[in-house]
């Protein structure tokens, strides 16, 4: 379920350690295709070895889309993926129990850097005043 929130797990994450991210070695979750026809990867993090969360970009709907890609395939585990404008205090996420995937979230960031990230199980990375534009 996509929510617009402004206390979701990653808005709560940058707040208490600003734009940490944990470290860990490069996760084996290779990007989905979910966000749609046209959306190409602009960034990618890892989550530990937990997965990747990547966003991604259409020039044709110039929107931006952000999923984060479970490694461990199958196994249902708390997940999120979420994004906003830099500017905005309000995350727009999807968050909930996972075998695959989080996500998608899409946002309409024209001329402007955005935040995104994502979360599994206890680890979770986010980016913040990227891909501006």
């Amino acid at each position: 379920m996509i929510k617009k929130l402004a206390g979701s797990g990653l808005a709560a994450a940058v707040l208490l350690a600003g734009s940490a991210v944990a470290a860990a070695p490069a996760s084996a979750a290779s990007y989905n295709g979910v966000c749609g026809q046209g959306y190409s990867v602009v960034n990618s993090a890892p989550i530990g070895s937990a997965g990747t969360v990547y966003l991604t970009y259409s020039s044709s709907t110039r929107k931006n889309c952000v999923v984060t890609v479970l490694s461990d395939q199958g196994t249902r585990v708390r997940a999120e993926a979420g994004l906003k404008k830099d500017t905005s205090t309000a995350w727009t996420t999807d968050a909930g129990d996972f075998a695959q995937y989080a996500g998608p979230v899409y946002l309409s960031a024209p001329g402007e850097c955005v935040d995104w990230g994502g979360l599994i199980g206890t680890q979770w990375v986010v980016r913040t005043g990227t891909n501006c534009g």
